[in-house]
């Protein structure tokens, strides 16, 4: 032993520096476990429902691994972006739909015909809606629709006007508040598989619109059971942190961009109705809602459309089983801004919130280039609803 202790003050003294790294690793694995490690906290009212979710979903039960090496909240939301793999899969058929105001929706179906679930018409079906500028191709969608392949389900992604192949056929896009499309999607598929249980699943801004449209139609949504990936509850306040400087400048900024990027390549169809050269100097979210999404869709300014897209105070219309996945550190909904209080005195909502996981992160294990934390959730929720819903919670 006295050997081994001379032998250590010996290295230490040729590699001045290594009691420290050694101090400071040491420090950052008590950090990583005792601070960072959790178990997610879930909020539910209703005692039914989180006995399901209890019962089906055991990744709730356990604690939340983020990688360690990426625990902050831009490095998980931007690194996801980067390394996730993109499964090499094929949808096998792709739809265009026709608006009432001649706008067009693009599906793209992967209808699992090697499914277990031989009847084509009563297979169970998951609707798919991406982010912001997100559409089929999207590795954290691709992913998504791996899952619910693997486990005999039919995928459908939902492309936004204009998005992912989608022609741009009128001067209106898409926004978070409006749910017209969606509910003209969601008809269209329960028309083609009325016997169908249908799950619908919405990244981010998917999110919101799909709470949106669940607050406004209640009972008569059509849609089995829901669940959410990083919405933001309260547009005001995601709006506000995102002006902050650090996420200015790594998030909001080109995220505008990108924004102005995708009005670009149908400026001709926008160039009567709004003055372009504005809105192409947008910066940030708000500039380019306030200068373009706005205006296209009838609001007085934007806080009264900011008004309208916000979720927070809507709990109480949502009527069928809705469940939330959201960081505690995303940068897009900060934590104030969860409804965790309304979600426990609520009979259909339960929002499960991880202490990490940044923005669509939830980035976990020592490479994470494949499936997350959120797409063990997705998958372990939307089987316990089609195996066990509808003898424990749908009825």
């Amino acid at each position: 032993m006295l050997t081994k202790l001379n032998q250590l003050i010996d290295a230490c003294k040729m590699q001045p520096s290594l009691p420290i790294l050694v101090g400071v690793g040491v420090v950052y694995v008590s950090y990583y476990l005792f601070c960072v490690v959790k178990n997610p906290i879930v909020a539910c009212g209703n005692p039914k429902l989180r006995s399901f979710l209890w019962q089906h979903c055991p990744v709730l039960q356990t604690k939340f691994w983020p990688t360690f090496w990426c625990l902050e909240s831009h490095l998980q939301t931007i690194t996801r972006s980067v390394l996730m793999s993109h499964p090499a899969l094929n949808y096998n058929r792709r739809e265009a739909l026709q608006t009432r105001d001649g706008g067009e929706l693009v599906l793209d179906w992967l209808d699992n015909d090697s499914s277990p679930h031989t009847d084509s018409k009563s297979r169970p079906t998951v609707l798919l809606l991406p982010g912001l500028t997100g559409c089929s191709q999207d590795g954290c969608i691709l992913h998504f629709v791996q899952r619910a392949t693997q486990m005999g389900y039919r995928s459908v992604v939902f492309n936004n006007r204009g998005i992912g192949g989608a022609r741009l056929l009128t001067p209106r896009t898409y926004c978070a508040a409006n749910t017209e499309d969606l509910e003209f999607v969601i008809r269209h598929i329960k028309s083609k598989y009325p016997e169908a249980p249908l799950l619908a699943a919405g990244v981010s801004l998917g999110g919101l619109i799909l709470v949106n449209y669940l607050a406004r139609m209640g009972k008569s949504c059509d849609i089995t059971a829901a669940m959410t990936f990083s919405v933001a509850w309260n547009v005001f306040e995601s709006t506000k942190t995102l002006e902050t400087p650090i996420n200015y400048f790594t998030l909001n900024s080109y995220l505008a961009r990108n924004l102005v990027k995708s009005l670009q390549r149908h400026f001709s169809m926008f160039e009567k109705h709004v003055d372009l050269d504005h809105i192409y100097k947008s910066q940030t979210i708000r500039e380019f809602d306030e200068r373009f999404t706005a205006k296209i869709f009838g609001y007085p300014t934007c806080n009264d459309y900011y008004k309208d897209a916000c979720i927070h105070e809507k709990i109480h219309r949502i009527k069928v089983p809705l469940l939330c996945l959201n960081a505690a550190d995303d940068p897009f909904s900060p934590q104030h801004a969860i409804p965790l209080e309304e979600a426990n005195k609520s009979d259909h909502v339960a929002i499960i919130l991880t202490s990490h996981g940044g923005h669509i992160g939830f980035l976990e294990g020592i490479w994470p280039r494949n499936s997350t934390y959120m797409h063990r959730v997705f998958a372990q929720y939307i089987d316990a609803v089609f195996r066990y819903g509808p003898q424990e919670l749908i009825n």
